[in-house]
């Protein structure tokens, strides 16, 4: 089939679908990774007795290297290909996911992660360009469709996957069983994707690399620490935020001058684009930030095991798979800012049963908030992208996706990291158990105890205590899971007034017929 035929087709014929398998394939293994990491998070503590702060690092490293290759992967692409970027990038992630299994040590898993991040960063970015050139932009609509695939079987399957592992065999089977995957798909991308014709079209941004990577990656440190410090004033915190909002801002003010910056900001004059990016940015925070918190309730109040708070989070998944391809059709044909509003009152719905979680809440109440959630989040975050992404040019499709990514990127982290620093202080406010002291001659709190003895039960057997200690204590992290969700109900509330501004009418797309002559950088959608 030539060029031609697949670009002008309506439909994602047999050439475009086999590409997209290699793509899917790499999606699914990169995001999988990631709710399985977080489900595994309580069996870091355990294993290698750290706090949660200190294991919530596995994720933080993995974003900290996302954020740092991310700006270079547009230009890599052009330089090198994207067929053997892409194989590099699967490598990567590959090794990287071997040598996690191998870690002895809190801090060596945070460094293999790190190394993990960089292969993996790489592969929806990398993926969504392979597509895109073989499907033609015009049909970005059912791209999406085809790359929420992996979006959906990630929040169904990654914790369910990760909890089965790690009750039957152990924590190291989560990073093991990416190895004869990474080995399929190397081999599946070697006979499927296009030969490479690499032709650099425009100089690197050296000067800007150098002040967007380091200020982000930064910026992002200093936000992640702060769940470890509990305060923006702890020189951890505050300096290397300080410094890499810093650059950042110094990488605004240099970007509008070089005729081809790292980053294009001059497309943030298209209303849509801008809009859809703070629409998503705030919507990110409110509930990134508290989604990472729903199975820690499960895991740490109601003493569930881990393969049981997976189970408990497919409903979200499930709602999601229903209607993100109604969505997709929609968005198609009714302009989003008539039906974004209604998928986020559905969130909100979802969303205000966990402000009212104590120790026996009925799982019911749960799944169904979780179900209901779903649906909202299905009809929400694909269609604003697709809004944007329509009435941008051929060549700003690509960048236009990166601005987006890179806000939700650090939407996700501002939000996990509020979201820890709230929960943690209001267990902190736990009354302490007089006499009892962990190995850091710190108090045990009735809440700690209650948490711990769900996950070892054993603990009580060596500190003996009244159990109407363990129920207050339960009754008092429950609550504090509680006013934690509080606040991001607050902040779903607040994506209604940038939701508000999104298009109400149609707004025609941008014409693609230079798709042919020039191609695009690489674009990049979260995960």
């Amino acid at each position: 089939m030539t060029q031609q035929s697949v670009a002008t087709s309506d439909k994602l014929d047999a050439a475009v679908l086999k590409v997209a398998g290699v793509v899917v394939l790499g999606a699914i293994m990169s995001i999988l990774d990631v709710t399985v990491v977080s489900v595994a998070l309580p069996t870091f503590q355990t294993e290698f007795d750290a706090s949660y702060a200190r294991v919530a690092w596995t994720m933080t490293g993995y974003t900290l290297a996302l954020a740092t290759v991310i700006p270079l992967s547009g230009w890599a692409a052009d330089r090198f290909g994207t067929k053997r970027l892409y194989m590099v990038a699967l490598a990567l992630f590959t090794i990287g996911s071997g040598l996690c299994a191998t870690a002895d040590s809190i801090g060596q898993l945070i460094g293999f992660r790190v190394l993990q991040g960089l292969g993996g960063g790489m592969l929806m970015p990398l993926g969504m360009t392979i597509m895109t050139r073989a499907a033609g932009p015009h049909r970005i609509g059912r791209l999406m469709a085809v790359l929420g695939i992996p979006m959906l079987l990630g929040p169904i399957g990654g914790p369910i996957l990760g909890g089965w592992l790690i009750d039957t065999a152990s924590w190291h089977w989560i990073f093991l069983i990416n190895l004869p995957i990474g080995v399929v798909a190397l081999i599946y991308a070697q006979m499927a994707l296009p030969k490479d014709a690499p032709e650099p079209s425009e100089s690197f941004d050296f000067l800007g690399m150098l002040m967007l990577s380091p200020g982000l990656a930064l910026f992002l440190y200093g936000v992640s620490s702060l769940p470890e410090a509990g305060t923006f004033s702890a020189t951890k915190v505050w300096a290397p935020m300080l410094v890499g909002g810093a650059l950042v801002v110094a990488f605004v003010l240099y970007s509008f001058k070089p005729r081809h910056p790292l980053l294009d900001l001059r497309l943030f004059r298209n209303r849509n684009l801008t809009i859809a990016a703070a629409t998503l940015f705030v919507f990110i925070i409110a509930f990134m930030g508290a989604g990472l918190l729903f199975p820690s309730y499960f895991l740490q109040v109601r003493g569930e095991s881990t393969l049981a708070a997976g189970l408990l989070m497919a409903p979200q998944g499930i709602g999601a798979m229903i209607t993100m391809p109604i969505a997709g059709t929609l968005a198609d044909r009714v302009p989003i800012g008539r039906t974004v509003p209604f998928a986020l009152a559905l969130i909100v719905v979802g969303f205000f049963g966990f402000t009212q979680v104590d120790p026996q809440t009925s799982y019911w109440l749960l799944g169904g908030s979780l179900f209901v959630m779903g649906l909202g989040m299905g009809g929400t975050m694909m269609p604003i992208m697709t809004s944007a992404l329509r009435t941008l040019q051929a060549q700003e499709v690509a960048r236009g996706s990166t601005l987006v990514n890179i806000l939700q990127q650090i939407g996700g982290s501002v939000g996990a990291a509020v979201m820890s620093v709230i929960l943690t202080n209001e267990l902190n406010g736990s009354r302490p158990i007089p006499g009892l002291v962990d190995e850091s001659g710190k108090p045990i709190t009735e809440a700690g105890l209650a948490i711990a003895s769900q996950q070892r039960p054993e603990l009580l057997a060596q500190m003996p205590v009244d159990p109407s200690i363990i129920e207050r204590g339960l009754d008092f992290a429950a609550k504090s899971f509680a006013h934690t969700f509080w606040v991001g109900f607050a902040l779903v509330l607040a994506t209604f007034i940038p939701a508000a501004l999104l298009p109400r009418r149609r707004t025609p797309a941008q014409p693609l017929g230079d798709e042919q002559t020039e191609q695009p950088k690489t674009p990049v959608v979260i995960h």
